[in-house]
C-alpha cells in the first residue's frame, strides 16, 4: 500500500513538473528577454493565441462584468478582466506620471530624422573605381580586391597568395592593387601596417624622409619605444627619432576603422531612465516599447452570452489562462527592471553625481535582498538591459562590480581603482615611468590595498603598457 502511495505522489509531483515547466520556462524568457526579443515572443503567443489581442491606442477599454452561468469561467474571466483593467491602468499612470513624454517625443523624433544610412569602405571604393580610368582586366582585378578587403581596410592575404589560388597574373594584379591604393583612405589595401604607413608617408611626401626609413625598416623596435637602438643605426639623436615617432603616431593604422566602426554602431534603446529631479533621481521605466495586451472583446461576448458549447468553454478558458499569465510576465519582468533600477540608483549615488570614479562595489546578492528576489532573478532581469543616465548610457549590469575596502573603511569599485591608476600613468614622468611594484606602494599610500598582479591586469585592461615600453629616452 505505501508503494502505492509513493508512486502516486512520485507520479503527481511529475505532473505538476510537466505542468509548470512551460509557465516557469515562459517566465524566465519574458525577464530575461530584451525589448527586441519580447516583441517577437509576444509576436508567436499572438499568432497562437486567438483569444489575446495588442492594444492599439492609449484609450482603455471600459470593465466587463460578464453573466456565466458556468463557475470557473466566470472566476477565470472575472480574474483576468481584472488583470486586464489592473495593466491598462498601469500602462496610463506610467504614461501620465512622466512629465517628460511631450519633450521626449521631440528628442526622439529629431533623432530618428537625423540618422541617415551610413557609407561602407566597399561602396566608397566601388564608386571611386567607377570615376577611374580603369578599365577591361583591371578594373575586374581591382573589383575582386575590394572583395578581398577586411574590415580596417587591409587586404586578408599577400598579394602573391592571391594570384596563387585564383591562377591569375601577379603583375597585373599588382596594378590593380596600386590602383586601389591610390584611392580614398589613404593607406587602403595594404597588405600589412608597414606598407599601410609607407602608402601614408609618400603622399605627404615623405618618401625619403627619416619616417619613412624607421617605418620602414625598425617598426617592430619603434612599437617597443627602442629608440636609442634606432638611433644608433640610422646615426642620429635619439631626440630625433622621438620626434619622428611622434609624427608616425598621427598616421592613421586602420584607414577602414572610419567606416567600419561607423557602419557597426547599433542603435540602443534604454528600457529606464534616470533623470534630476531636484537634488534627487526620477527612475523612469520605458513602457512605450513593450507590447500592451488584452483579451479580445469578441471572445468575451463568447463568454458572456452563455451560448457556447462546454468544448469551446473550456478551449476560450485555457486560452484565457495563458493569456493571462502572459500579461502577468510581462507586468512583472517591467516592475522587477523598474525596482532593480531604483535601488541601482540608490546605492549608485555618488557615480550619478560625481562620475566613473566614484562607482561603488555592489552585487547581485545585494540588490536580490531588498528588491526580495532570488539572485538569479537579478541577473536574468539586468541580462541585455540599458540604462540611460546623466552620466551617459550603460548596460545595467554596468553597475555591479567588485571592489575593495580602504584603510578609511570606504567602498571603492574595481572601475574606481583602474581610473586611479590611469591618473597615476597619465601623470607620471616619462623618463622614468611607474613600474607595477610602484603603483601598489601609491595605492597603498592613499588606503587601497591591492597585489601587482591585480595592477598588472588593470593596466592590460585600460590599455596601458608596462613601464618598460613607456619609457621616453
Amino acid at each position: 500500500m505505501a508503494a502505492q502511495e509513493l508512486h502516486q505522489t512520485q507520479r503527481q509531483t511529475l505532473d505538476l513538473r510537466q505542468k509548470l515547466a512551460p509557465q516557469m520556462q515562459q517566465s524566465l524568457s519574458i525577464l530575461q528577454a530584451t525589448a527586441l526579443e519580447l516583441n517577437h515572443l509576444v509576436s508567436q503567443e499572438l499568432e497562437g493565441n486567438p483569444v489575446l489581442e495588442e492594444e492599439p491606442g492609449d484609450k482603455p477599454e471600459e470593465k466587463e462584468n460578464p453573466d456565466n452561468d458556468d463557475g470557473e469561467a466566470e472566476d477565470e474571466f472575472t480574474e483576468l478582466s481584472q488583470l486586464d483593467d489592473d495593466w491598462r491602468d498601469h500602462m496610463q499612470q506610467s504614461r501620465s506620471s512622466s512629465p517628460r513624454d511631450e519633450e521626449q517625443d521631440r528628442r526622439r523624433q529629431h533623432m530618428m530624422d537625423s540618422l541617415v544610412e551610413v557609407e561602407t569602405l566597399s561602396e566608397n571604393l566601388l564608386a571611386q573605381l567607377a570615376t577611374s580610368e580603369a578599365e577591361g582586366e583591371i578594373r575586374e582585378l581591382a573589383l575582386m580586391l575590394i572583395g578581398n578587403l577586411d574590415q580596417d581596410g587591409f587586404l586578408a592575404q599577400d598579394i602573391e597568395g592571391i594570384a596563387l589560388e585564383n591562377g591569375l597574373p601577379l603583375p597585373r594584379l599588382q596594378e590593380a592593387m596600386l590602383l586601389l591604393q591610390s584611392f580614398h583612405p589613404v593607406g587602403v589595401a595594404a597588405q600589412d601596417l608597414r606598407e599601410c604607413l609607407l602608402i601614408q608617408l609618400q603622399k605627404l611626401g615623405k618618401s625619403h624622409s627619416l619616417e619613412y626609413r624607421i617605418v620602414d625598416r625598425f617598426l617592430n623596435e619603434l612599437s617597443r619605444k627602442h629608440y636609442p637602438q634606432i638611433a644608433r643605426r640610422l646615426s642620429v639623436s635619439p631626440e630625433q627619432i622621438t620626434a619622428a615617432a611622434e609624427m608616425i603616431a598621427t598616421l592613421n593604422p586602420k584607414p577602414g576603422s572610419e567606416f567600419s566602426s561607423s557602419s557597426n554602431n547599433q542603435f540602443i534603446t534604454p528600457d529606464i531612465s534616470v533623470e534630476r529631479d531636484g537634488n534627487n533621481y526620477l527612475v523612469v521605466i520605458h513602457n512605450d516599447h513593450v507590447p500592451h495586451l488584452r483579451i479580445s472583446n469578441t471572445y468575451k461576448d463568447i463568454m458572456s452570452g452563455g451560448e457556447a458549447s462546454p468544448e469551446v468553454k473550456d478551449y476560450i478558458i485555457g486560452k484565457i489562462r495563458s493569456g493571462k499569465f502572459l500579461i502577468k510576465c510581462i507586468h512583472q519582468r517591467q516592475d522587477t527592471i523598474r525596482r532593480i533600477a531604483e535601488e541601482i540608483v540608490k546605492r549608485q549615488r555618488d557615480f550619478l553625481d560625481k562620475g566613473v570614479a566614484h562607482l561603488h562595489p555592489m552585487n547581485m546578492a545585494q540588490i536580490a535582498e531588498v528588491v526580495g528576489v532570488h539572485e538569479t532573478t537579478v541577473s536574468r532581469a539586468i541580462a541585455g538591459k540599458y540604462i540611460a543616465t546623466p552620466r551617459g548610457v550603460f548596460e545595467m549590469k554596468y553597475f555591479f562590480r567588485t571592489g575593495y575596502e580602504t584603510e578609511a573603511g570606504e567602498a571603492m569599485s574595481n572601475t574606481s581603482v583602474k581610473q586611479e591608476v590611469y591618473r597615476m600613468v597619465k601623470s607620471e614622468d616619462s623618463r622614468s615611468p611607474l613600474s607595477d611594484d610602484k603603483i601598489v606602494r601609491k595605492l597603498s599610500g592613499k588606503g587601497i590595498k591591492i597585489a601587482r598582479r591585480t595592477v598588472a591586469k588593470y593596466r592590460d585592461e585600460i590599455g596601458i603598457l608596462p613601464s618598460h615600453l613607456r619609457r621616453s629616452y
